[in-house]
């Protein structure tokens, strides 16, 4: 593989996380600071960089390379917001093949294209599906293709435990060339005790959160009019807390090899969890929990 150009990030999330939301803001962040940046939509979906494109139509790579004809990059691209050059890999046709081989393709065509070299960009930004992350899905932590990854989560079991399935493909491969973990990021955060949750799950992998985003209904709206909450809302208080998340991105290269929990013992995690909070409309336990 030829030398990267530019910091290459993956963030995973488990579907409906807010992993694209999260991404795409990131980016335009980075974009408005005047770094130049690819984002490709890895999740079979092809929605990830809607709202950096106003919701226009783009051809995936998948459905491109399906049609056989020789392809160019504006083919399968489009510039959005601040120049952000959007691709999205795509799927396969439904009920066929495995949904990650969309992310091979993708890379093998835009190295054929030459894309990072004749673009040089700061950041190329990767937004993956993160349920499971199975062969096609660990492509971008397992071959090298990016430096580092994030996971963005909720403080729901169900996004913690596929967080702490992407730590354990982490574990496994940094040691042989794989990306690291950059943190975890908060994303949808509406109770009192949600930070909680995920601070202490970070302690317990031996990890960090970089960020925190609340539950918002400017992400809803500015999604609605088919843009980031850095293009359609700029100066809500939300808007910064994308700029402070790509900020960190930008300038941290605090890299770590997660410690994922074993399940029985995440299940355990949880259990204790559910009995914290269980009482938590009388304010007992939560002041006493210290949250």
């Amino acid at each position: 593989m030829s030398k990267k150009i530019g910091k290459h990030i993956a963030i995973y999330g488990k579907g409906g996380i807010g992993k694209s939301t999260t991404t795409s803001n990131i980016s335009a962040a980075l974009a408005e600071a005047g770094y130049k940046v690819i984002q490709i939509g890895c999740d079979p979906k092809s929605d990830s960089t809607n709202t950096l494109r106003g919701n226009n139509y783009l051809p995936t790579v998948l459905d491109s390379l399906r049609d056989g004809k020789k392809i160019h990059l504006e083919d399968i691209s489009a510039v959005g917001y601040k120049g952000i050059l959007c691709i999205e890999s795509g799927g396969p046709v439904p009920g066929v093949g495995c949904a990650g081989r969309g992310i091979n393709a993708a890379v093998s065509l835009l190295q054929e294209l030459n894309l990072f070299e004749e673009f040089k960009p700061d950041f190329v930004l990767y937004d993956v599906l993160g349920d499971v992350v199975c062969g096609g899905f660990a492509v971008p932590i397992r071959d090298g293709i990016t430096d580092r990854a994030y996971v963005v989560s909720s403080s729901d079991f169900m996004a913690i435990y596929a967080a702490n399935n992407l730590f354990k493909a982490i574990n496994k491969y940094a040691p042989s060339g794989g990306a690291k973990l950059g943190g975890i990021i908060g994303n949808g955060l509406s109770a009192g005790y949600s930070k909680a949750i995920i601070n202490d799950f970070a302690d317990r992998t031996g990890t960090k959160a970089v960020g925190y985003v609340p539950r918002s209904l400017v992400v809803s709206q500015s999604e609605l009019y088919g843009k980031t909450v850095i293009e359609a809302h700029p100066e809500d208080p939300h808007a910064d807390i994308y700029r402070n998340l790509a900020k960190h991105i930008a300038e941290s290269d605090e890299l770590v090899v997660p410690n994922p929990i074993a399940v029985t013992e995440l299940r355990d995690w949880a259990k204790e969890w559910g009995d914290k909070i269980y009482d938590l409309e009388t304010g007992v336990l939560a002041g006493a929990a210290g949250i």
